[in-house]
């Protein structure tokens, strides 16, 4: 599951303290009538438990609860989808951003009976609640997605951009993914929100045939127990509702994940596509660091089909040269030409994966069509156990987390293949086993490796080289 229910399983003995908690309160309610002593002030459970058996077999039950049930799902459908778009627009561009900060920020604090009023006078009473429920519930989605995009870790969205995924892809399995937790979060309140602010809003402008109205008859007639049956109706929907949506909502996780991968179906179809002639890899004068902070120099000349491992050691600069590869970070000074986007095979220094895919899902998300679900499966048994292979990548152990990611570069059709420290995590017996694999499957495409483990230059066949370091830091 891509958002997991961290509430613990129901116990039997949490059941019955609920229900006794349930009787407890149902029994004070009782009491209470029976201290009052008319049912018109304050009718007991048993009198509101007969009305409501009265009021739900007859077809104005109904109808009074759709009128009322498709407004404010109405409202709350407009602001969950037109808060998750300018959520996302607002984030990416800070302009549009401070644009709405103001409007959303007044429509977060002001009352929200002062602004049914005003709706009242502006479209009347049988628009007012879809449009009040969209007033309160929309901030709290906006303000959601913003704080789920500032706080998503960017590092598995660029290496997909660098492999060339496709924004839709992309934004399914990583950005969906991530943003996923705050909208569950900000919808279990957002739900209730929405009820509040609808029937609010209907009590006070009493459109024919709504909940609003019945509940304002029966306070007018005195018919409490009315009253009470048409409240326990709305906390009924209310939290019916909440239920639904929230399913809904979660399952969407796992409906992106499998709809990112592209189907094997049209891989099938695919016609197989000429091998480009690998591009070599040029650093002519590059200084590398950050913030106008010099790292390290280097002046690299990677022919076509060549094989280089970076030999240096840790915090020379060899992960700094590698983002500056795939374009992630521009170059103090000098010129560098490499593969573009898409061109490029990519495994980072860090763990990059989606964490509730399988392997063969997070090596088909990034094959570009070129591999079936059998092929991915077959590439990724020359690395792993095959119970590991149909498992969320989240419950595989770290060595086996970095040979994913191996096969995943691999597996990508780019002209060059980039790896930083890919054997990271590996046993001596593993270690040599993923360098015969990348050997294997390199298919004489150019390969820079960075690793600062002995014998990597031997594994690979490769042809050691070195950065001139400015100040000892990676």
């Amino acid at each position: 599951m891509s958002v997991e229910n961290n509430k613990a399983p129901v116990t039997p003995r949490d059941a019955l303290c609920r229900a006794g908690a349930v009787a407890f309160w149902l029994l004070v309610w009782q009491l209470a009538s029976m201290a009052v002593g008319s049912e018109l002030l304050l009718a007991g459970p048993a009198a509101v438990l007969v009305r409501l058996a009265q009021l739900v077999p007859t077809a104005a039950f109904w109808s009074t609860v759709g009128f009322s049930l498709a407004r404010i799902a109405a409202g709350f459908a407009v602001a969950f989808v037109l808060g998750l778009v300018l959520g996302l627009a607002a984030h990416r561009w800070h302009a549009l951003a401070e644009l709405l900060a103001p409007a959303v920020s007044f429509l977060k604090s002001v009352p929200i009976v002062c602004v049914i009023v005003l709706l009242l006078m502006w479209v009347g009473s049988v628009r007012v609640s879809a449009i009040a429920v969209f007033l309160a519930v929309f901030p709290a989605i906006y303000f959601s997605v913003l704080e789920g995009r500032s706080a998503a870790d960017p590092g598995l969205g660029e290496l997909l951009r660098v492999m060339g995924v496709s924004g839709w892809r992309r934004f399914l399995a990583d950005t969906w993914q991530q943003l996923l937790p705050y909208l569950v979060a900000t919808c279990r309140n957002a739900c209730g929100m929405a009820w509040k602010a609808g029937v609010a809003a209907e009590l006070i402008g009493s459109p024919r045939g709504s909940m609003g109205e019945r509940i304002y008859q029966a306070k007018l007639l005195l018919e409490t127990g009315d009253l009470f049956a048409w409240t326990i109706v709305v906390v009924a929907l209310s939290w019916a509702c909440e239920k639904a949506f929230l399913a809904l909502l979660r399952a969407t996780g796992d409906w992106a994940l499998a709809a990112s991968v592209p189907r094997p179906a049209a891989v099938q179809r695919r016609q197989p596509a000429p091998v480009p002639t690998p591009p070599g890899i040029t650093f002519d004068n590059v200084t590398l660091g950050y913030d106008g902070a010099p790292v390290a120099t280097c002046s690299l000349s990677l022919a076509a089909g060549s094989r280089t491992v970076l030999a240096d050691p840790s915090g020379a600069g060899k992960t700094t040269l590698v983002k500056v590869v795939c374009g992630l970070l521009a170059p103090l000074s000098g010129h560098v030409r490499a593969p573009g986007v898409g061109e490029l095979s990519v495994q980072f220094q860090d763990t990059r994966l989606v964490e509730a895919m399988t392997a063969e899902q997070n090596v088909l998300l990034c094959s570009a069509g070129a591999l079936s679900e059998g092929d991915a499966h077959t590439l990724l048994a020359e690395l792993l156990p095959e119970d590991a292979l149909g498992r969320p990548v989240a419950e595989l152990s770290g060595g086996q987390r970095r040979r994913v990611e191996l096969a995943r570069a691999l597996a990508h059709p780019g002209a060059a293949v980039v790896l930083d420290e890919p054997f990271a995590s590996l046993d001596a017996a593993s270690h040599q086993a993923a360098a015969a694999f990348v050997l294997r499957h390199l298919g004489g495409r150019t390969l820079l490796v960075a690793s600062h483990a002995s014998g990597d230059v031997e594994l690979l066949r490769a042809t050691p080289a070195r950065l001139g370091n400015v100040r000892g830091e990676g």
